[in-house]
């Protein structure tokens, strides 16, 4: 419950037909058995009481009285337990059956929710009922009556629950959209229904996009095993959807009980509808029953990804199709740029490293989308004082293997000359002898551009603006930055893709030694072997940890012990917390301090879910303090 984190269940018992002991006794243990998991919301099938198979006998009084002294003893069962639970029932009020979803907790009927949308079938056995929200009592319990209804945690504000029942989900404005519309976060949906040929990935597909529109976590819990099979075989995959996430999807073999366990996060939901300024709002005509939770730091059951593929939209139709999507992203907006700029040229610094790698390979498909010959493609080797044979190699070679045109400006003489001037010793490997050189670089590129009719091509990361790793009117600075919207991870997934699809080897075998290179800005001297001696993420962190930190502080706004928590579930088999801590107060630090560089960035396209343009993804004061942020950091 801590963070926002709510471990969630469907359960699936094995349902013997019209025996509402049998039944509820195995929807006990399953209920039991995932209180002791952790879990704190639990759904049961549709009629899983009595099975939803039972014809005829839905017209019996000893059916229904069953049924009814079943869900009492189920409510006696959940005493001294606040874990929610809801079960499916047949129950009559005022002389009319109703098809109804009970949620139970601590001994309590928090509420009866009756499916309001019903298929040829229901019709037979079940009526519709009104918009009044009616007082009833189940035996002992006093409890509401109705469809609208919402179920609201006062002690996480952010659970809210709303119930749709059964295939009334399929309906083209289903009962779960006012749920959400009148504040329900949690919509659950106990289920039964005949699992034929398609039917599995239509629910995938309808829920999905469901969770997606009504920014929600969504609960399907199919009934698994024992409906009759007289007409037809019922069963299907229970489903736990964040968002349009699909967080889980029942693989129990046919014969098991079935409890599908996930954890849900209320953090990205509250973020994202706080965020959707076109949310409208339904929720005055609707009853709200409070319940309360223990909020508690229990055992989350999801992974959290480290994938850098983690800021773009995964492509359900292509292997391959995010790295394409972005490449191609980068390219049309490059073009366009050519165009609009009357641009005969692409001038880029070719250093050997990822990042002008991948800007490099964007520009000639730039080029190729034009019919513009590679040739105006201008990469530019600056070597200087710390500039390695392997790396001054690998852009040689990789120009060349594009077929781009290459010039060589070695700036070592026209830095110290600029030593000289404001007197500084070169013997001093301070910031300005760092930073001297990439502002040299920069003066060198653009003139070459004024020179050739060209537009310089940005090669910085996300990663590195979200640090601030780049020379302020150095390598910060350029006409058009292609990568400003992918952070180090992607581009290094992305240039291994080109890699491995490459048709040319020389290029294949290129772009696999830049992989192998260590990260490094090449600005001081290397060592005595000629190696690098410079690397970055000894000096600012590894960036898995870093893109990591920067994708749920830029998309969710997370706090950053929800992030620290993350991720030690995500990263903690290669790092140690203090590992983590120390790079997230790092990150914490430089994110603040640097936002000015992030206030006047070049243009550039975004290609994933987050970006830091100060023209309309990230609006944020340059002189903002981190202290609330560092002080949560220290007591961790």
């Amino acid at each position: 419950m801590k963070h926002g984190f709510v471990n969630v269940a469907t359960a699936s018992p094995k349902i013997c037909v019209a025996d509402c002991n049998s039944n509820i006794s195995q929807i006990i243990k399953l209920a039991k058995e995932a209180e002791a998991r952790g879990v704190r919301i639990v759904v049961f099938p549709e009629l899983c009481v009595t099975g939803a198979s039972c014809g005829d006998l839905f017209f019996s009084d000893t059916l229904l009285d069953a049924a009814k002294n079943a869900v009492c003893s189920f409510v006696e069962s959940t005493k001294g337990s606040d874990t929610i639970i809801i079960i499916g029932f047949p129950l009559v009020v005022n002389d009319k059956l109703y098809n109804c979803a009970a949620i139970c907790q601590d001994g309590r009927i928090l509420g009866v929710v009756p499916k309001s949308v019903l298929n040829n079938n229901d019709t037979r056995y079940f009526s519709v009922p009104s918009n009044e929200v009616l007082k009833l009592r189940i035996g002992e319990h006093e409890t509401c009556f109705g469809v609208k209804q919402i179920f609201a945690c006062s002690t996480l504000p952010a659970l809210k629950i709303g119930i749709e029942v059964g295939d009334e989900a399929f309906a083209p404005i289903s009962p779960a959209t006012y749920c959400a519309l009148a504040g329900a976060t949690v919509i659950v949906n106990p289920f039964a229904g005949f699992d034929i040929v398609g039917a599995d990935e239509r629910r995938e597909q309808l829920f999905g996009a469901f969770s997606a529109k009504c920014i929600c976590a969504y609960i399907h819990a199919a009934t698994r095993f024992g409906e009759s099979t007289t007409d037809g075989v019922y069963g299907g995959n229970s489903l736990i959807y964040e968002n349009g996430t699909l967080l889980e999807n029942s693989s129990h073999p046919l014969w098991d009980n079935g409890i599908c366990i996930s954890t849900i996060d209320l953090g990205i939901i509250s973020h994202d509808r706080r965020m959707a300024t076109n949310f409208a709002s339904v929720g005055s005509n609707y009853t709200v029953t409070d319940f309360e939770l223990d909020i508690t730091e229990t055992k989350l059951d999801r992974k959290f990804s480290c994938d850098p593929f983690i800021f773009v939209k995964k492509d359900p139709h292509h292997s391959n199709g995010r790295e394409e999507k972005i490449l191609s992203i980068q390219a049309r907006g490059l073009a366009q740029r050519i165009v609009k700029a009357h641009a005969k040229t692409c001038v880029i610094g070719i250093s050997g490293g990822l990042d002008s790698t991948l800007a490099v390979l964007v520009a000639a498909r730039a080029c190729d989308m034009l019919d513009k010959p590679r040739t105006d493609i201008i990469g530019v080797t600056m070597p200087c004082f710390g500039t390695t044979a392997r790396t001054r190699s690998n852009a040689e070679l990789l120009c060349s293997a594009l077929g781009t045109t290459l010039l060589t400006v070695d700036i070592g003489d026209a830095v110290k000359q600029h030593f000289a001037d404001i007197g500084h010793d070169e013997n001093d490997h301070n910031v300005v002898y760092e930073n001297a050189q990439a502002r040299e670089r920069t003066q060198v590129i653009m003139d070459i551009a004024n020179k050739e009719n060209g537009l310089v091509i940005g090669t910085g990361d996300l990663s590195e603006l979200c640090l601030g790793w780049a020379t302020y009117n150095g390598d910060h600075m350029s006409m058009y930055s292609v990568n400003g919207g992918v952070p180090k991870t992607l581009i290094r997934g992305i240039v291994k893709y080109c890699a491995d699809t490459a048709s040319d080897g020389e290029l294949a075998s290129v772009l696999r030694d830049i992989l192998d290179t260590p990260v490094s800005p090449e600005l001081l001297p290397a060592d005595e072997d000629g190696n690098i001696a410079q690397k970055t993420e000894d000096l600012v962190g590894p960036y898995e940890i870093h893109d990591f930190y920067i994708y749920y502080t830029l998309r969710y706004g997370f706090s950053p012990d929800k992030l620290y928590r993350m991720a030690k579930y995500a990263l903690g088999n290669k790092y140690s917390d203090d590992e983590l801590k120390k790079w997230l107060k790092n990150f914490a630090k430089r994110f603040f301090a640097q936002q000015f560089k992030r206030s006047c960035l070049p243009d550039g396209p975004k290609v994933g879910t987050i970006g830091v343009s100060p023209r309309g993804d990230l609006s944020m004061p340059s002189d903002a303090s981190s202290a609330e942020w560092l002080r949560i950091i220290d007591s961790l």
